[in-house]
């Protein structure tokens, strides 16, 4: 399936190649160089690119374009859910998936990729697998295998490689039995001058962590599951009985992994938890612009609503910005012209506001639209979509449920 991977970093230089089936020459990689020229943005690189004798299907995480050769066609998201799977992968390893951390690591990349993809086919993809197969790198065994000559690939099989529960290895064994299950939705939204909402949809995904000792079967359910449209789960998921009675039963992996995402649509009532009242305005022949931005929360069921940060992308004949905030920091960068407002904690009896004015650039035409401001903010213990988890009482104690969510004005 996949034959060679090159990953490309901000510069358009080539810091790592794999080849599994031949060797593809690295120029097949100008007609990435190509397409990327031609993007505005480099998020706006096509995913799959034709060749004459190949496919090129890429990714773009942490600034770095993870690019897959194909020669013969296969689905394209099967290829690009495996490269994010990859980049999961490097991150869990080295905590960070950076051009840095991967050239102090490549033996264990190499050593990675060469267990993930067997002749260019998804082998061993699961965090606990590949834990058994190659040890996550420390200074210590660093300094060993330097010293000794060997290598961090494990002696044995994984326990769990030829179970029906690849996922999960064998004799798993803790002291206190804990499950987390984290509720991260993402609302992107059209709010009005006055604060009222005018269209909602919400992105969310479940992510868990499960410290369970042997081989437990959990079940969930959910209070309102006809909400969720487009769900998307962990293999260890029972799929027919989820079609059937709408309830999730599953043996968990070992560890953090991302149980399901799912999508709400604009068609159900969302109601956003907090509102934003804004007023940016440039007027025609005049240098000036004013900026004047209020947020308070709405409908958190007395939760408090933290974390709170405002960015917003400025029109790029903005200048400069003098803004006074009642609360938290800002920055502006003149470069990249993005506007950042930390704000933290909404306190209900002092809202926090962002006002002040904008100078634009001489001889700067007025814009022709208003920025999108963007907000994140974090709710423990509430889900925006109203989804709820319940458990089943002989399987497991739900131990803690938190929301974190992002919001887009126009």
């Amino acid at each position: 399936m996949i034959h060679s991977l090159f990953l490309i970093n901000a510069s358009g230089d080539i810091f790592l190649e794999k080849h599994w089936k031949s060797v593809v020459s690295r120029s097949v990689c100008d007609y990435f160089f190509e397409a990327q020229e031609r993007a505005t943005e480099p998020e706006n690189v096509p995913p799959v690119i034709p060749t004459p004798h190949h496919y090129l299907i890429s990714v773009l995480r942490h600034r770095i374009y993870f690019v897959a050769v194909i020669q013969s066609e296969v689905p394209p998201l099967f290829v690009i859910e495996f490269l994010h799977r990859v980049v999961d992968t490097f991150q869990d390893y080295f905590g960070v998936c950076t051009e840095a951390a991967i050239k102090d690591n490549v033996v264990v990349v190499y050593e990675l990729l060469e267990e993930m993809l067997d002749n260019g086919f998804p082998l061993a993809t699961e965090s606990n697998i590949l834990k058994e197969l190659i040890k996550p790198p420390t200074i210590l065994r660093t300094m060993v295998n330097t010293i000794t000559g060997s290598t961090n690939v494990g002696e044995q099989l994984p326990t769990g490689q030829l179970s029906v529960v690849p996922w999960r290895r064998t004799g798993v064994k803790y002291t206190n039995n804990e499950a987390y299950f984290d509720v991260v939705e993402e609302i992107d939204a059209i709010i009005d001058k006055s604060g009222s909402t005018i269209t909602a949809e919400i992105q969310g995904v479940i992510d868990a962590c499960v410290k369970l000792t042997g081989m437990p079967d959990l079940t969930l359910s959910f209070m309102n599951p006809r909400l969720l449209d487009d769900v998307s789960f962990h293999p260890c998921v029972r799929f027919k009985r989820w079609e059937a009675e709408r309830i999730l039963s599953f043996i968990p992996p070992d560890g953090n992994f991302r149980l399901l995402s799912y999508h709400v649509s604009s068609q159900n009532l969302v109601a956003i938890p907090v509102y934003v009242k804004h007023n940016i305005t440039f007027r025609e022949g005049s240098s000036q612009g004013r900026f004047d931005l209020t947020l308070g929360p709405k409908q958190t069921m007395g939760k408090a609503v933290e974390s709170v940060l405002v960015s917003s992308q400025l029109p790029r004949g903005v200048l400069n910005a003098n803004l006074n905030p009642s609360q938290g920091t800002y920055t502006f960068d003149p470069v990249t012209k993005l506007l950042t407002w930390d704000v933290g904690k909404i306190n209900p009896q002092k809202l926090p506001s962002l006002k002040g004015t904008m100078n634009l650039q001489a001889g700067a035409s007025k814009p022709d639209e208003n920025p999108t401001i963007n907000i994140q903010f974090k709710i423990q213990q509430m889900a925006i979509s109203g989804t709820q988890l319940h458990t089943h009482p002989h399987t497991l104690q739900l131990q803690s449920q938190s929301s974190s969510s992002q919001l887009t004005t126009a």
